[in-house]
């Protein structure tokens, strides 16, 4: 079993952290039903795929919305709450999109989605980018020639598509993944072309991000809740420079039994950094039991203060 988690207060925020993005202090607000959406699976690095047979885009990091013709919602059915402008003018057509201010700025986009109503100057900074029409039964190809249509006659500049391209080959995916990645994006979304709209995840339907790798100690466990009630919930670890964070995803069932002990270094992976310098999506690979020498080491017997836990409210 797990110890005792030395950050009690961690409870709350893995909770929170279970929440779609954008909806923490949101629990009071009425929601709708929570939209079937199509959701990609992970294209990793070394899978074969015919790059011909899908339009690629580039992943926007930002929260995602569900326009239903009439109203905006949040991926997990909660309302969101944008200026009556905002959504002025719109196609009365079921759009998925993404709510996005730009790369690397997920933060400030969630903080505008989750603040409160009429704020209007923080609003004219968000775009709504359209990316599929999941009431539509064409394939793919046919949906992103529609949605740039829909765009285009609606004449609102924050309503935009997603600009899909082609490319011929692995080779061509890569070199266009490195050109994003270089300028700040987050990464690629692939989709098939003959592809129909479903709920769920699918082959029809590929994220491509590139993964960093790096390694911290074992410094406290989160128990788990619902089906790992009495395992391990996440574990928090510390960087070397003293910055605590939680891992949660990226365990089996035996090794949420047993996790990694306290004191064990750990490597995970993850896909940039926070404006707070957490890693984020940080995921556990495997334990990694020595960590190189700090290159300027405490003296013998001197205090060490680590940095709190930016994700755990003390």
């Amino acid at each position: 079993m797990f110890s005792t988690p030395t950050l009690p207060a961690c409870l709350l925020a893995c909770l929170l952290a279970t929440w779609p993005p954008g909806l923490a202090g949101a629990a009071t607000v009425a929601t709708g039903d929570p939209p079937a959406i199509m959701l990609p699976m992970v294209l990793e690095g070394d899978v074969e795929v015919d790059v011909a047979q899908y339009l690629v885009s580039e992943k926007l990091d930002g929260v995602r919305g569900r326009w239903d013709g009439q109203r905006l919602w949040t991926r997990g059915g909660l309302p969101v709450e944008a200026p009556e402008w905002f959504t002025a003018g719109w196609p009365a057509v079921p759009m998925d999109g993404e709510l996005w201010i730009g790369r690397g700025r997920f933060e400030a986009a969630s903080a505008i989605v989750r603040g409160a109503p009429g704020n209007d100057a923080e609003w004219r900074r968000m775009r709504f980018m359209v990316f599929d029409l999941p009431g539509d039964p064409a394939v793919f190809a046919q949906r992103a020639r529609r949605i740039r249509e829909l765009a285009a006659s609606a004449g609102v500049p924050w309503l935009r598509a997603v600009a899909q391209f082609e490319l011929r080959d692995r080779a061509a995916l890569d070199a266009r993944m490195a050109g994003i990645v270089a300028a700040g994006g987050e990464g690629l979304v692939l989709h098939r072309r003959d592809a129909h709209y479903r709920a769920g995840r699918s082959g029809d339907l590929l994220k491509y991000k590139p993964y960093r790798d790096a390694e911290a100690r074992v410094v406290g466990h989160t128990p788990g809740r619902g089906k790992y009630t009495g395992m391990l919930g996440a574990l928090v670890v510390e960087r070397e420079d003293g910055l605590r964070f939680r891992i949660g995803t990226g365990f089996s069932d035996v090794q949420r039994a047993e996790p990694p002990p306290l004191g064990s270094v750990v490597t995970y992976r993850y896909n940039g950094l926070g404006a707070n310098g957490v890693p984020r999506f940080a995921r556990f690979l495997h334990v990694r039991h020595l960590l190189p020498p700090p290159v300027n080491p405490p003296a013998a017997g001197a205090p060490r203060t680590p940095r709190p836990c930016l994700e755990c409210p003390h």
